[in-house]
């Protein structure tokens, strides 16, 4: 395995500071780094010469964007606020101003954690993470009930699940016999609210969660939780832990990284900005380390990507900083939550446990049903051609957004698959 010079000079930081972080890098993740040298360097020791003729960028004859009107007139920033680039580990008050979120949102964080750096929304950031801890034909941890895009972003890897539910709860002890099953280096990926089932761990079960990871870890064994904080914030019950797990594992144990992959998308709505965040949390990190494993995300963005749209930052920090922002949040997730209400009420109609019964589920945009006497697919296309009704289908599952359909009409559409099922 080639590593460049840069690689193995940011590398030996991890295996003097924190070498149980060095340990879980994969071959990728070993070689990533982000050039302090080069063209980029170059370019930075230009800044502010009187001819800067390094950027691969047009000027006008004052200095400004060469952009067009037509595109920066209908965005409402200027010119390099839009159509410049933004720097590869992204915007920094941006990475500043998420911090802060992410710190105002889990009150438990006590660890250090590096500044978050700009993906281009979770799946990049989601790609990046599996690519930099997981060699091909590694295993990931992971319950049976997932997103069916893993299959993509984390096709390099094998997936060893677990069922994901026990007696109407997170499966706590599954995870615990997959750890036990997978000594010596283990990457766990949670996601909570989850999707397709819409559960977010309970309090109960985040502190099962933990109890098992940190065994684990006693044990010597060294572990990288992945946590697929997509749909954080739209906890529904009383009895969800209302942090990231994140929170907890961040300083659980010296041989424990956890990282956090979040975002615009739900949390704030903006699903086509594609604006997301990579942050790792670590109970022995060092500001050396910490610097080590942002340059070899900002490295791996600038290999794919190259820097995240510098507009949909602008309009990020700009969200962020605008006094409405929680109002405004508080709003929506009023109106999902009223929803998840809903299903909840039309769901207690007892005729219903005739023909399918709900998964458990407290939280985010989703719901699942498992059919008794219909297979999915057939009443998945039932309900498009009779009763213009469209539902996701997963083995014998049927996955209901409610997320999308006003409350009015949920009773109407569970009477559509309840009249569906009867054939």
């Amino acid at each position: 395995m080639q590593i460049s010079m840069q690689a193995k000079e940011a590398n030996s930081v991890l295996e003097k500071d924190c070498p149980s972080i060095y340990s879980l890098l994969s071959e990728a993740g070993r070689k990533a780094f982000f050039p302090k040298s080069g063209i980029l360097a170059q370019t930075a020791e230009a800044k502010g010469s009187r001819y800067n003729a390094t950027i691969g960028i047009a000027l006008d004859d004052s200095g400004d964007p060469l952009s067009l009107d037509c595109l920066v007139k209908n965005s409402g920033f200027d010119a390099k606020d839009t159509v410049l680039y933004s720097p590869s580990y992204g915007q920094k008050a941006l990475r500043k101003k998420w911090l802060d979120r992410i710190k105002e949102k889990n009150p438990s964080l006590g660890s250090k954690t590096t500044l978050p750096v700009v993906t281009n929304a979770i799946t990049h950031g989601l790609s990046i993470a599996g690519r930099m801890l997981v060699d091909d034909g590694g295993k990931m941890i992971l319950p049976d009930m997932f997103w069916g895009n893993y299959n993509l972003v984390f096709q390099h890897a094998e997936f060893d699940t677990f069922e994901a539910f026990s007696g109407g709860k997170f499966n706590v002890d599954g995870l615990r016999e997959k750890l036990g099953q997978n000594p010596g280096k283990q990457v766990i990926l949670l996601n909570f609210p989850n999707n397709p089932t819409g559960y977010s761990a309970t309090v109960d079960d985040v502190d099962g969660i933990l109890s098992a990871i940190e065994e684990s870890a006693e044990k010597g064994n060294k572990i990288a939780v992945l946590c697929d904080d997509a749909y954080f914030g739209l906890f529904f019950e009383d009895d969800v832990f209302k942090e990231s797990v994140f929170s907890k594992l961040a300083g659980l144990h010296e041989n424990v990284l956890a990282v956090k992959l979040d975002g615009l998308t739900k949390e704030m709505y903006a699903w086509g900005l594609r604006v997301g965040f990579m942050t790792f949390g670590y109970k022995g990190l060092t500001g050396p380390a910490a610097t080590v494993l942002e340059d070899k995300v900002s490295g791996m963005v600038r290999g794919s990507v190259s820097n995240v749209c510098t507009h949909s930052q602008s309009l990020a920090l700009k969200a962020l900083d605008d006094p409405a922002l929680p109002d405004q949040e508080k709003m929506n997730y009023g109106i999902l939550r009223s929803r998840y209400s809903e299903v909840r009420k039309v769901l207690s109609d007892r005729r219903y446990s005739e023909r399918f019964e709900p998964l458990p589920f407290n939280s985010g945009y989703f719901m699942c049903i498992r059919l008794k006497t219909a297979d999915a697919e057939s009443v998945r296309k039932k309900l498009l051609e009779d009763y213009s009704t469209g539902l996701i289908a997963t083995g014998d599952l049927l996955r209901i957004a409610f997320s999308s359909i006003s409350k009015d009409k949920l009773r109407d559409l569970f009477d559509n698959i309840f009249k569906a099922c009867n054939g």
